[in-house]
């Protein structure tokens, strides 16, 4: 929303930076380290994926966790709260086309064709922005380098010690996070 209709947003917070997918160019080769990283969307590229997925989608979900964000001690209680989603009928259908798609593997929606054509373009984010990443980051190693696509106001925050699913793992920090966009939108 924040790319395409700045003037719905009053201001943005975003782990892991600029979060829209570069579909054009997903085929370009990442660094072998950050290749092995994404093993489970290539997973998901695969019928046997699906399986797993449809099979054990609670024990996968929780070894992404795990991979994700090294360092939190998460407990049964907060996995499962999270996991009640996994139940949902249409989800091994979402994930396993979403991983395709970003790929270009699989077609995208007809309807959404022009939202896509736009967001292909990579879009700066003009609002307001804080960007946020974890410093163990089982997945993405950093976004610095995404900075050049925010074009407004723009403040760019590192969490120590902090993986993957930073509103969890950090939660008074992702808060305040809010609170200090909402304030350097409205001044």
């Amino acid at each position: 929303v924040a790319a395409l209709w700045p003037d719905r947003v009053v201001a943005l917070v975003s782990g892991n930076a600029y979060n829209i997918q570069d579909i054009t160019h997903a085929m370009e080769p990442a660094p072998a380290a950050e290749e092995a990283s994404y093993w489970y969307q290539f997973y998901f590229h695969s019928q046997r994926g699906r399986s797993g997925l449809i099979e054990d989608r609670r024990a996968i979900a929780c070894q992404l966790w795990q991979m994700w964000s090294p360092n939190w001690k998460f407990d049964d209680a907060t996995f499962d709260r999270s996991a009640s989603a996994l139940d949902n009928p249409d989800f091994v259908e979402v994930v396993i086309h979403s991983y395709r798609h970003r790929f270009g593997l699989v077609p995208g929606d007809p309807r959404l064709a022009d939202i896509e054509t736009r967001l292909a373009a990579q879009p700066p984010i003009t609002v307001t922005a804080i960007t946020i990443d974890g410093d163990a980051d089982g997945v993405n190693t950093g976004t610095a380098q995404h900075a050049k696509m925010f074009t407004g106001p723009h403040q760019h925050r590192v969490f120590a010690q902090a993986g993957h699913n930073l509103p969890q793992e950090r939660p008074a920090d992702w808060a305040q996070a809010v609170l200090d966009a909402r304030a350097m939108a409205t001044g």
